[in-house]
């Protein structure tokens, strides 16, 4: 797949080596991504226009990640229609509960999946299994890669049973 159909975002530079994570399941999936700092508080017009245009690009799912106030994955919701991912970061004082809350906690109408703090992997996966439904192949290797992961894990129970 040539042209991206996710769109990963974060509230600043020192969200990417969790952020990454994303990036790296959905290389192995073979699908194409795009990847932008876009803070909802320091770059609110930014942001709006991304994910207003986000359809029109051929971007088919959105992934946000974002520490303390974490309102990047509302501020793209607030502005598509979207599948919004929101990845809660580890930051401040709170360690990134707060940042959770903030991602869970959105009105009615302007859903936000949420995967866990830190859960950039895990919100990858999420986008994989959307996309699956219009995208056979990605189906087929999502299927093969949750075989592939019992084959591991039972490799291991045997070897310690």
């Amino acid at each position: 797949m040539k042209k991206p159909l996710v769109g990963i975002l974060m509230g600043s530079e020192s969200d990417l080596p969790v952020m990454e994570q994303a990036a790296q399941i959905l290389k192995e999936f073979g699908i194409a991504y795009e990847m932008r700092i876009s803070s909802a508080h320091r770059l609110p017009e930014q942001t709006a226009r991304y994910a207003k245009a986000a359809r029109k690009r051929g971007i088919e799912v959105l992934i946000a990640g974002a520490g303390m106030a974490a309102h990047l994955a509302g501020a793209l919701a607030s502005h598509t229609t979207l599948p919004v991912i929101g990845v809660p970061l580890t930051s401040g004082a709170l360690g990134g509960v707060d940042a959770l809350y903030s991602t869970i906690q959105m009105p009615t109408g302007i859903p936000v999946a949420t995967v866990a703090i830190n859960g950039a992997k895990n919100a990858a996966y999420l986008a994989c299994s959307i996309l699956s439904v219009k995208y056979p192949s990605i189906a087929e290797k999502m299927q093969a890669h949750r075989k592939e992961t019992q084959k591991k894990i039972s490799k291991k129970l045997k070897v310690k049973s």
